[in-house]
């Protein structure tokens, strides 16, 4: 809610307690135990901002911010807050939203290509090892130097079959690429894939300029990504929005200090970020924080410990509310010691004691004021939204999509040539596979729309930023955009080997006339015309006599016409016996 054009986000015993806009770029910290109120904060803070006119991003991890699509409702315990904060009117108001999802089930689908996601950020996203990691840099520079896109996970498993292939041949050049890397990756793409990775790369890219809108109103639009199925992807999470906050960067012109920032980045479950995170985006996160300022984006990180944010990239959030933490164990109190140190004492209670006894709603609010410098702690009750708390029925969800200018742009895939297709093309051992259009329905399956949903108006302008000039322009709604679809590729010709009739290998056969063995050529088989005869088997050659055995030949013949044959080799035999022959 407004107050004096200032962000009233709750109220103490002194009064409210307000955020300066301008200042609001100075990125901010929301932390507290489950179940003390970070998502009401979070949902009035958004509102406040898209009431100024800035364009909100938030991650919805639970399912329940997508209620700021609708106006809330009067209960008894808004009425209480109300008397509580010291509210005198309640005006139910819904908020213009964007809904998103990765997988294109519960929004618009989000898709980026494998080379815009750039390989540190895919190598946390596949979990790879140091090695593996060289490797998939080294794969994205071969790739870059050829001229080969890499678009989709496919692209980038051919990529991958091509450089392991030539390993020996860009040794010298890149350096070495083991194949045991490379099928190593190969795996972390497989389970990716499982895990939905091939709905997430792919065309047409998500155009961030298509979230820096505000509608007819001049209120900025809140748009929500539903990761209630990615957050159970902690690497994929928190990748995807470090991609998404790095492309921001790179968009947007610098901007310095101005009443309003361009855009307010709100990072749920931010200890996704910073678990195992390598040193080198460990390093590129606290410079994107320290520098997007300057382009004008406000990030906001949620957690439940504080501790979970590094000091280096904590000592950069000026903004602070903290909720109620628990200490169970002397670990637990030294973290709240720590927490209540850094804010700015207020002489009228205890900071590290108020920490453990706020109730839920309540919380230690610490801002900047004027000059700059923290203001003192306030003990303050959080305001109550003035869009629906909770979750909304598929029916509404389906409405708002269906709504939405946004709705022909994204749902329809197209591939266009790539690194697959060039090395498919190339490489026949790869396999040819056309190209050819797909629908989002083919994949993820069509939302059938109910018969009656609730009436959502219907936007006839909207106001979008233009990075180049700086300012937002107006844009009328526009004809659902047509890709054209790409040209047909001719069915692969299958390759015919001749065949070509040679002759066998000539084999040896033993000639009794001249005692070698000489080489007789076989004549080809005729092919489908007679059966091929069967081989004829070769005799074996004579054996080498001894001398002893040719004498004896020599006496059976000569005594055999006169005592038979058997008894001549017998007398033979004995003949030669006396003179020592065998």
């Amino acid at each position: 809610m407004l107050l004096d054009n200032k962000i009233w986000l709750g109220t103490s015993k002194e009064g409210p307690v307000t955020m300066l806009p301008r200042l609001a770029n100075r990125h901010g910290l929301i932390s507290g135990a489950t179940g003390t109120g970070k998502t009401v904060t979070l949902q009035v803070m958004a509102e406040a901002f898209s009431q100024l006119g800035v364009p909100v991003f938030m991650a919805d991890v639970k399912g329940d911010l997508a209620g700021m699509a609708k106006p809330g409702e009067m209960s008894d315990k808004i009425r209480a807050r109300m008397e509580t904060v010291g509210m005198d009117h309640f005006t139910p108001h819904a908020n213009p939203v964007t809904l998103w999802d990765v997988y294109g089930v519960s929004g618009h689908p989000v898709r980026t290509t494998v080379s815009e996601m750039g390989p540190l950020l895919l190598s946390r996203m596949l979990q790879l090892n140091d090695t593996q990691a060289g490797v998939l840099h080294i794969v994205f520079r071969i790739a870059d130097d050829e001229g080969l896109l890499l678009i989709d996970l496919k692209d980038l498993r051919a990529m991958l079959t091509y450089a392991g292939d030539r390993a020996g041949d860009y040794t010298l050049r890149y350096g070495n690429i083991a194949k045991a890397s490379i099928g190593a990756i190969q795996r972390a793409i497989a389970v990716l894939e499982d895990q939905g990775g091939n709905l997430f790369f792919g065309e047409p890219a998500l155009d961030l300029a298509d979230w820096l809108v505000r509608d007819e109103n001049g209120q900025g639009m809140i748009n929500i990504l539903s990761a209630d199925k990615l957050f159970l992807r902690p690497n994929m999470y928190s990748a995807f929005l470090l991609w998404m906050l790095a492309e921001l960067y790179e968009l947007l012109p610098e901007q310095g200090d101005s009443e309003l920032p361009r855009m307010v980045f709100f990072f749920d479950e931010a200890h996704l970020l910073f678990n195992d995170c390598p040193r080198e985006l460990m390093e590129k996160v606290e410079l994107t924080i320290r520098l997007i300022r300057s382009k004008g984006v406000a990030v906001y990180f949620i957690t439940q410990n504080p501790a979970d944010v590094p000091s280096s990239v904590l000592s950069q959030l000026a903004a602070r509310v903290q909720h109620a933490l628990r200490a169970f164990t002397p670990a637990e109190q030294k973290i709240i010691r720590t927490v209540a140190q850094t804010f700015r004492p207020n002489p009228s209670f205890d900071t590290e004691q108020a920490i453990t006894q706020l109730q839920t709603g309540e919380a230690l609010l610490s801002f900047l004021e004027e000059s700059g410098a923290p203001s003192i702690t306030q003990k303050a009750v959080i305001l109550p939204p003035q869009s629906a708390i909770g979750t909304i029925s598929d029916s509404f969800r389906n409405t708002i999509i269906e709504t939405s200018l946004l709705k022909d742009k994204y749902p329809q895939m197209f591939d266009r040539e790539s690194a697959y297709e060039i090395l498919s093309a190339k490489f026949t051992s790869q396999g040819v596979m056309g190209t050819a259009r797909v629908l989002a329905e083919e994949i993820i399956g069509t939302v059938t729309p109910p018969a009656q949903t609730e009436a959502v108006p219907q936007r006839s302008t909207i106001q979008v930023f233009d990075p180049a000039t700086g300012t937002y322009v107006e844009r009328e709604m526009q004809a659902p955009v047509e890709y054209p679809a790409p040209p047909a590729q001719p069915a692969p010709i299958p390759t015919q080997v001749k065949k070509v009739d040679q002759a066998p290998p000539p084999v040896l056969v033993y000639n009794p006339k001249t005692g070698q063995y000489e080489p007789q050529v076989q004549m080809p088989a005729v092919q489908d015309t007679k059966p091929v005869p069967e081989p004829k088997v070769q005799k074996s050659s004579p054996k080498v006599k001894s001398l002893g055995e040719r004498m004896l030949d020599n006496f059976t013949r000569s005594t055999a016409s006169g005592a038979g044959y058997t008894m001549g080799r017998t007398i033979s035999r004995g003949i030669l016996g006396v003179f020592g022959i065998k």
